[in-house]
């Protein structure tokens, strides 16, 4: 086992919903700071810009000590023309990969995630009991040939993507996840914190699909909230907006078994540590006590 721990600026309040929307987001250089006194070697992209652009990400990181773990895009794969109007923003990202030119740690991944649907993201979770809200064979067979161009996309520019099931979306369910494998050539990213919004078990996958992961996302979820939000029909923003993701250990998540199992495997990479948070007044200073305490948690299990 070769890891590289890293963590992302949404577990301190960080991500698309927040940058440059919200007064109590860290700016950059703060959660660098805050994530290399945590004990982390990476650091995930976040919003395209937020770690900067050209000179300025690569010094910064550079500055730091810290690698680029890899950057979050969602993509249509099913619908072909909407599919070929985001190809810019893929392009943008690997862009800011090539910018980023880490000096640490693996190359990054193109962590890519289903572009979804409004009625997806209105009835989070429940594609795991009905499976007409997911894809039809049909459009199973246009998402994976909107996959195909996706990976041809990275590999040309010499990045490998790993596939990341999303609440509301597509690739949610556990068995959106099988089938998507079985469909492409796509690598996994275990993501251990969605997945049980999804009514999956991130444990199952791993023993199931150990030989396609190839990123891992750690994060820790409550099911009970979990379950409230399911079972109310609450829209994707809640998992958020009801802190349904909490401390490693803290949760409902088999958070110990998963790195046990995983730490067996020969699995080599990043592991980043997430724990997605809307900022509040006092959210830099809890976020960092987390953060710092997910850390050692992963080091008790020998990352």
């Amino acid at each position: 086992m070769n890891v590289t721990i890293a963590n992302a600026p949404i577990s301190w309040g960080a991500f698309e919903l927040t940058v440059g929307q919200h007064p109590g987001v860290p700016d950059a250089d703060r959660i660098l700071e805050l994530l290399v006194e945590a004990g982390y070697d990476g650091i995930d992209l976040g919003p395209v810009g937020y770690l900067g652009r050209g000179n300025e990400i690569r010094s910064r990181l550079a500055r730091h000590g810290i690698g680029l773990a890899g950057g979050y895009i969602e993509l249509p794969f099913s619908d072909h023309d909407a599919l070929t109007g985001k190809l810019a923003e893929l392009d943008d990202l690997l862009d800011t990969f090539d910018e980023a030119a880490p000096a640490s740690g693996p190359a990054p991944r193109p962590t890519i995630a289903d572009g979804g649907a409004p009625h997806r993201r209105v009835a989070v979770g429940r594609s795991a009991t009905d499976r007409s809200v997911g894809l039809d064979d049909r459009q199973w067979q246009q998402w994976a040939a909107g996959m195909a161009i996706v990976l041809d996309r990275c590999r040309s520019r010499g990045y490998e993507p790993t596939l990341h099931p999303e609440t509301g979306t597509f690739i949610e369910a556990e068995w959106e996840i099988d089938r998507a494998l079985e469909l492409t050539e796509v690598g996994l990213c275990l993501e251990t914190g969605h997945q049980m919004v999804g009514g999956g078990d991130a444990l199952v996958t791993l023993e199931r699909w150990g030989d396609r992961i190839n990123h891992v996302h750690v994060k820790d979820a409550r099911a009970s909230v979990i379950d409230r939000i399911v079972d109310d029909g609450m829209p994707v923003e809640s998992i958020w907006q009801e802190r349904a993701f909490c401390a490693l250990g803290d949760g409902d998540v088999a958070i110990g078994a998963i790195l046990d199992r995983l730490a067996a495997t020969d699995y080599s990479g990043w592991v980043v540590v997430e724990q997605d948070i809307f900022p509040g007044p006092d959210d830099p200073a809890a976020a960092q006590r987390d953060q710092v305490a997910n850390r050692a948690l992963l080091r008790a299990h020998g990352f």
